[in-house]
């Protein structure tokens, strides 16, 4: 389950062991190994808490929402969904998707 992979790669990148980040949550570390694999599903309370130790949006946290990063002088982060990044990944890897998307684009931009 993709929220398994974001709560593992959210907690590493607060530099939390599972054992740790279990005690935030009142969990055992058993648990939150389960979460990370998608063994374990969190119940509600706890996935309000890990959304809450995480620092993530309920979106962020099952994979719906991502923050993008703008690229420029000026550096600034916005949420997109995932069938937002669905969307950027097909015109990364599919020059006729690209190629109608600009020229549908163009059309907007007049």
């Amino acid at each position: 389950m993709i929220y398994g992979e974001i709560i593992k790669k959210e907690r590493i990148k607060r530099g939390l062991s599972q054992e740790e980040l279990g005690k935030i949550l009142g969990v055992t570390k058993v648990s939150v190994c389960g979460y990370e694999k998608g063994t374990r599903t969190p119940t509600l309370d706890i996935f309000i808490r890990l959304s809450d130790a995480l620092e993530l949006t309920p979106n962020q946290l099952l994979g719906r929402e991502i923050m993008a990063v703008a690229e420029g002088e000026t550096a600034y982060e916005f949420p997109i969904t995932g069938q937002e990044r669905a969307l950027i990944q097909m015109s990364r890897t599919n020059d006729n998707f690209r190629l109608k998307m600009q020229k549908e684009l163009n059309t907007y931009k007049k």
